[in-house]
């Protein structure tokens, strides 16, 4: 991806992931004032709010930077699906499932908010997201993470039942326009 203005090129090791099987054990739940309620008509602003906020401690800068047009017609995409973890009558979490390719349903993105990070509500609500997944249908279920993402992150996803199929390294070249805080673990290029 090649950005016409000025950027911060970083390093980044980006695991791929996946699931063959569903998994068997007992779902853990949430919380019983939470629930997830999946948006049918999610609006750009709403997506923008939840990516942003669930994203910003993570380097989450790639939809960012598409446009409202793009992002209205992934939303609209019958093959793609967003899901809000609702606490207190507020958004926890989020988590967004794409099967457009037909192989397997991607876990495209999967996060808490800040204050909702060590509320003891990930391992219930990436089940949530788990389940959700195979319910599409599909002979698998992928995700992938990186290096910049929250430390629990990869491990989180291999107690979920998700195994590694490769790691990679990509150069990231992160607009300064975005403002956002790059982590100083990441190298520079």
């Amino acid at each position: 991806m090649e950005l016409s203005e000025p950027v911060q090129r970083l390093k980044v090791q980006v695991t791929f992931l996946r699931m063959d099987a569903p998994p068997t054990s007992p779902a853990a739940t949430l919380p019983g004032d939470a629930r997830v309620e999946r948006v049918r008509h999610c609006s750009v602003p709403f997506y923008r709010y939840l990516y942003n906020t669930v994203g910003e401690p993570w380097l989450w800068w790639m939809r960012r930077i598409a446009s409202d047009a793009e992002l209205a017609g992934l939303l609209a995409h019958p093959s793609v699906s967003l899901h809000v973890l609702m606490r207190d009558g507020e958004p926890a979490g989020f988590y967004e499932l794409d099967h457009r390719a037909g192989q397997a349903a991607n876990l495209s993105y999967f996060g808490l908010v800040p204050w909702a990070i060590g509320t003891g509500m990930g391992a219930a609500f990436l089940r949530h997201a788990v389940d959700a997944a195979w319910h599409i249908g599909l002979p698998a279920v992928t995700v992938n993470t990186c290096n910049a993402d929250h430390p629990r992150a990869l491990p989180g996803y291999l107690a979920a039942g998700f195994r590694k199929l490769r790691a990679i390294e990509e150069i990231w070249p992160v607009p300064l326009s975005l403002g956002m805080r790059i982590p100083a673990h990441l190298p520079r290029v």
